[in-house]
Protein backbone atom coordinates (compact mmCIF):
# COMPACT_ATOMS: atom_id res chain seq x y z
CA UNK A 1 0.00 0.00 0.00
CA UNK A 2 0.96 3.61 -0.59
CA UNK A 3 -0.23 6.50 1.52
CA UNK A 4 -0.37 10.04 0.15
CA UNK A 5 -0.73 13.17 2.25
CA UNK A 6 -1.15 16.62 0.73
CA UNK A 7 -0.08 19.85 2.32
CA UNK A 8 -2.70 22.35 3.35
CA UNK A 9 -4.01 24.53 0.52
CA UNK A 10 -5.37 27.95 1.22
CA UNK A 11 -7.16 31.10 0.20
CA UNK A 12 -5.28 33.38 -2.15
CA UNK A 13 -6.04 36.28 -4.43
CA UNK A 14 -6.05 36.21 -8.20
CA UNK A 15 -2.52 36.51 -9.51
CA UNK A 16 -0.96 34.98 -6.40
CA UNK A 17 1.12 31.83 -6.22
CA UNK A 18 0.73 28.75 -4.06
CA UNK A 19 2.76 25.58 -3.68
CA UNK A 20 1.23 22.24 -2.84
CA UNK A 21 3.19 19.21 -1.71
CA UNK A 22 2.30 15.55 -1.53
CA UNK A 23 4.28 13.16 0.63
CA UNK A 24 4.24 9.47 -0.21
CA UNK A 25 4.89 6.70 2.29
CA UNK A 26 4.58 2.96 2.43
CA UNK A 27 5.53 0.87 -0.59
CA UNK A 28 6.85 3.87 -2.50
CA UNK A 29 9.04 1.68 -4.71
CA UNK A 30 5.83 0.82 -6.56
CA UNK A 31 5.28 4.40 -7.64
CA UNK A 32 6.21 5.26 -11.22
CA UNK A 33 3.91 8.21 -11.82
CA UNK A 34 2.45 10.81 -9.51
CA UNK A 35 -0.15 13.36 -10.47
CA UNK A 36 -2.39 16.16 -9.31
CA UNK A 37 -6.08 16.27 -10.05
CA UNK A 38 -8.64 18.85 -9.04
CA UNK A 39 -12.37 18.96 -8.62
CA UNK A 40 -14.33 22.17 -8.52
CA UNK A 41 -17.71 22.27 -6.85
CA UNK A 42 -20.33 20.74 -9.10
CA UNK A 43 -17.80 19.60 -11.69
CA UNK A 44 -16.02 16.38 -12.53
CA UNK A 45 -12.52 15.67 -11.35
CA UNK A 46 -9.97 16.80 -13.91
CA UNK A 47 -6.32 16.07 -14.58
CA UNK A 48 -3.88 18.87 -13.74
CA UNK A 49 -0.34 17.54 -14.06
CA UNK A 50 1.73 14.38 -13.74
CA UNK A 51 5.38 13.43 -13.41
CA UNK A 52 7.18 10.15 -13.85
CA UNK A 53 8.97 9.20 -10.68
CA UNK A 54 12.29 8.32 -12.26
CA UNK A 55 12.42 9.46 -15.87
CA UNK A 56 11.29 13.02 -15.18
CA UNK A 57 8.62 13.12 -17.87
CA UNK A 58 5.98 15.72 -17.14
CA UNK A 59 2.46 16.19 -18.45
CA UNK A 60 0.14 19.16 -18.05
CA UNK A 61 -3.46 20.00 -18.75
CA UNK A 62 -3.79 22.75 -21.32
CA UNK A 63 -5.59 24.91 -18.76
CA UNK A 64 -2.55 25.10 -16.48
CA UNK A 65 0.40 24.82 -18.87
CA UNK A 66 2.85 27.69 -18.39
CA UNK A 67 1.39 28.57 -14.97
CA UNK A 68 1.78 25.34 -12.98
CA UNK A 69 4.96 23.31 -12.54
CA UNK A 70 5.11 19.80 -11.17
CA UNK A 71 8.33 18.52 -9.66
CA UNK A 72 9.50 15.65 -7.51
CA UNK A 73 11.90 15.14 -4.64
CA UNK A 74 12.80 11.47 -4.70
CA UNK A 75 14.92 11.70 -1.57
CA UNK A 76 11.85 12.74 0.40
CA UNK A 77 9.25 10.86 -1.66
CA UNK A 78 7.48 14.11 -2.35
CA UNK A 79 5.86 15.66 -5.40
CA UNK A 80 5.19 19.39 -5.55
CA UNK A 81 2.85 21.56 -7.57
CA UNK A 82 3.92 25.16 -7.95
CA UNK A 83 0.93 27.21 -9.02
CA UNK A 84 1.51 30.71 -10.34
CA UNK A 85 -0.85 33.35 -11.69
CA UNK A 86 -3.78 31.68 -9.98
CA UNK A 87 -7.24 32.55 -11.20
CA UNK A 88 -10.68 32.08 -9.64
CA UNK A 89 -11.31 29.21 -12.04
CA UNK A 90 -8.45 27.35 -10.37
CA UNK A 91 -10.55 27.10 -7.22
CA UNK A 92 -11.01 23.42 -6.43
CA UNK A 93 -10.08 20.56 -4.17
CA UNK A 94 -6.65 19.40 -5.31
CA UNK A 95 -5.74 15.75 -4.85
CA UNK A 96 -2.50 13.87 -5.24
CA UNK A 97 -2.51 10.46 -6.93
CA UNK A 98 -0.03 7.69 -7.70
CA UNK A 99 0.18 4.61 -9.89
CA UNK A 100 2.70 1.95 -10.79
CA UNK A 101 3.26 2.64 -14.47
CA UNK A 102 4.36 5.47 -16.75
CA UNK A 103 2.16 6.80 -19.52
CA UNK A 104 0.22 9.86 -20.56
CA UNK A 105 -3.02 8.22 -19.47
CA UNK A 106 -4.84 11.12 -17.79
CA UNK A 107 -7.86 9.26 -16.54
CA UNK A 108 -8.44 9.44 -12.81
CA UNK A 109 -9.34 5.76 -12.68
CA UNK A 110 -5.86 4.87 -13.96
CA UNK A 111 -4.47 5.88 -10.56
CA UNK A 112 -4.46 3.44 -7.67
CA UNK A 113 -3.66 5.64 -4.70
CA UNK A 114 -5.13 8.97 -3.64
CA UNK A 115 -4.58 11.59 -1.00
CA UNK A 116 -7.43 13.10 0.96
CA UNK A 117 -7.45 16.35 -1.03
CA UNK A 118 -6.83 19.95 -0.07
CA UNK A 119 -8.90 23.03 -0.80
CA UNK A 120 -7.48 25.85 -2.88
CA UNK A 121 -9.63 28.95 -3.18
CA UNK A 122 -8.72 31.87 -5.41
CA UNK A 123 -10.62 35.10 -4.87
CA UNK A 124 -11.05 37.70 -7.58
Amino acid sequence: QVQLVESVGGLVQAGDSLRLSCAASGRTFQILTMAWFRQASGKEREFVAAISWRADHTYYANSVGGRFTISRDNANNTVNLQMNSLQPEDTAVYSCAARNYISDDRRANSYDYWGQGTQVTVSS
